[in-house]
């Protein structure tokens, strides 16, 4: 009698790993294992795996660049935490293919020990990419928004408050009274019941100027 069990293939297992053999040629991870387990890892708990998209390699010259898509990977990876340990999201930014002079130079600039706070760290990164403190924070109000109603990208006013009085002291240019002017304002005038703040609050508003 045959001791030899047939082997069951999943039928999920193809399909599987062909999603995965599309990612990992997309995004070209320099370390493929970690990239792997982070990608695995991801998928099992239902999370957006660390894929970089194929318009984004077709835009860019460079496929190691920073882009809004990967930063709103990299917070939903940090998953709400206030405070992330530089080790993890040093481990995150190499698995994502960014390049390491930038991770550094936020450090510095942030003054960042081992315990970052994550929404300053990030508001640092967005405004790597952003030329003027207003779309500095419309790309971290991209990056928060969780508002999957097709509208403008919102957030809670109170970390739309935090966020601003952060890179307005960075800035360094911008006196505290026009911070505290301007916030009162939008708080006064602009936010509603619910308590957010809609990206087009304060880049189509005329009377919030932000620099």
């Amino acid at each position: 009698m045959p001791t030899d069990k047939q082997i069951c293939i999943p039928s999920e297992l193809p399909e599987l790993l062909k999603q995965f053999t599309k990612a990992a040629i997309r995004t070209q991870p320099p370390d493929l294992i970690p990239w792997a387990a982070d990608y695995f890892g991801a998928v099992s708990r239902g999370e957006i795996p660390p894929v970089r998209e194929e318009t984004e390699r077709v835009a860019l010259s460079n496929w190691a660049e920073l882009t809004p898509e990967l930063l709103k990977i990299l917070h939903f990876r940090v998953a709400g935490r206030l405070i992330i340990h530089v080790d993890e999201l040093a481990h995150m930014w190499k698995v994502l293919s960014l390049p390491t002079d930038l991770f550094n130079s936020m450090m510095n600039v942030g003054c960042f020990t081992e315990e970052i706070e994550w929404l300053k760290f990030l508001t640092l990164a967005c405004s790597s990419l952003g030329v003027t403190i207003a779309k500095t924070l419309k790309i971290v109000c991209e990056v928060l928004s969780s508002d999957h109603s097709g509208g403008p990208a919102r957030i809670p006013f109170s970390t739309f408050q935090f966020l601003y009085t952060y890179i307005a002291e960075m800035d360094g240019e911008i006196s505290a009274s026009h911070v505290s002017q301007m916030l009162n304002y939008i708080e006064q005038e602009v936010i509603g019941p619910d308590g957010l703040i809609k990206v087009d609050d304060f880049t189509q508003n005329p009377k919030v100027r932000l620099e």
